[in-house]
């Protein structure tokens, strides 16, 4: 079909001279045409005479390439003229395309993800797990989408992040004595023994009695996901049970290199508050009285994921009289935590805890009021989400003597 440049020749009768110009760019047909044009008079290269019995004549001009040396140049090729009389031909104007248009337009276009973390419904179809009684375990580890392209960091960034972690956990603010009875230790998990604990967590929580998402009989929901080992923690009867109630499944044992870190923990806690000279009492052993771990609840917190105020209370009457400690781990994104004396968020204190931190609160400071108010996206090391695999969110251990 014909352009707008073409209408333009078709309508003026000075046109003609154009088609007569030697050395024309449309070959030496042409010009010998327009050599007997001269002699016959008004020919079929003047747009206004028409032959009825012409027969169409295609002209077809091949573009050329801007690129140099990407194709061979070619030549327009004319077919011979059949008859004087056949009317002029409609030749369509091909614009000059770019190097990669010409070569590329058979070649469906392939669009790049704009964010590493976005999702695309044709591509991934990522079926809601662990939302509530009956479905598959929830995975705490990342999903791999078809069509994102994934960029991974460096051995050598990874290793250097590393170094960093246990440069701060030898610092001075490493150990922090936030009030009677409670301890952080910062970055006191090795960057190693964070991949292990994430694994094994994961290798955990897809079995029998893994993550699933807590609700209560009035369809209320936790904003986490909850896995128990060694009894099972119901929220509706706010107790411990040997199995879980909508599907009697048996909580899993708690491994026991979990078990040696929460005693390393305990020690390093006793020997910074002997050290410390302690803050409200002399005796390290009756601040932070030591246990024996028999029970653990994992949360893993989403990067829109909270826990309100709240006190832990629904141990053995035996352990809570003892202050037994409650042993917290934080693998993956930051977590602002809130504790205090009442359960009133404005009245509370907060401190961020990051991947590797440990926090111990027993003795005058069990009974405390805590919680989760926000969950910091995109804080994780890069080990925790390129060796250990874990998804965007918070994994949260926390362990107590029944």
């Amino acid at each position: 079909m014909a352009g707008t440049d073409d209408k333009r020749t078709l309508g003026s009768s000075s046109s003609s001279s154009r088609w007569r110009k030697p050395g024309a760019r449309y070959g030496p047909g042409l010009e010998k045409r327009s050599s007997e044009c001269q002699k016959e008079g008004p020919c079929s290269s003047s747009p206004s005479v028409w032959s009825k019995k012409a027969q169409q004549q295609m002209v077809t001009p091949v573009q050329q390439s801007k690129s140099e040396g990407s194709l061979p140049q070619t030549v327009t090729q004319v077919q011979p003229l059949k008859s004087v009389d056949s009317p002029p031909q409609m030749v369509t104007p091909v614009q000059p395309s770019e190097f990669v248009d010409s070569l590329c337009q058979m070649v469906a276009p392939v669009q790049i993800s704009d964010s590493l973390d976005s999702r695309s419904t044709s591509c991934t179809s990522e079926s809601v797990v662990g939302s509530g009684p009956g479905a598959a375990p929830f995975d705490i580890f990342r999903g791999v989408s078809k069509c994102s392209v994934e960029v991974k960091r460096s051995l050598l960034d990874i290793n250097r992040e590393k170094r960093r972690a246990k440069e701060l956990a030898k610092s001075a603010n490493a150990l922090q004595h936030l009030r009677p009875g409670m301890v952080l230790l910062k970055n006191f998990l090795k960057p190693d023994d964070q991949v292990k604990i994430i694994k094994q967590c994961r290798e955990l929580g897809v079995g029998t009695g893994g993550f699933y998402q807590p609700c209560y009989q009035d369809g209320a929901k936790l904003s986490l996901r909850m896995m128990c080992l060694g009894k099972n923690w119901d929220p509706d009867s706010s107790s411990y049970v040997d199995r879980r109630p909508f599907d009697g499944a048996q909580p899993p044992k708690i491994p026991e290199e979990l078990t040696k870190f929460v005693k390393d923990a305990i020690d390093a806690a006793h020997a910074f508050l002997k050290q410390s000279g302690g803050q409200g009492t002399s005796n390290p052993l009756k601040e932070i009285p030591p246990i024996s771990p028999d029970i653990c609840i994992v949360n893993f917190y989403t990067t829109a994921g909270k826990l309100g105020l709240h006190q832990d209370k629904d141990e053995t009457k035996n352990s809570l009289a003892k202050n037994l400690p409650v042993v917290s781990f934080s693998l993956g994104d930051t977590a602002e935590f809130l504790y205090g004396d009442t359960r009133d968020e404005a009245k509370a204190s907060k401190i961020k805890l990051e991947s590797g931190d440990v926090l111990i609160f027993g003795g005058q400071s069990r009974h405390i009021f805590h919680g989760v108010s926000t969950i910091t996206p995109k804080t994780a090391p890069t080990y925790v989400t390129e060796e250990a695999k874990l998804r965007p969110g918070r994994l949260n251990l926390t362990f107590r003597q029944y």
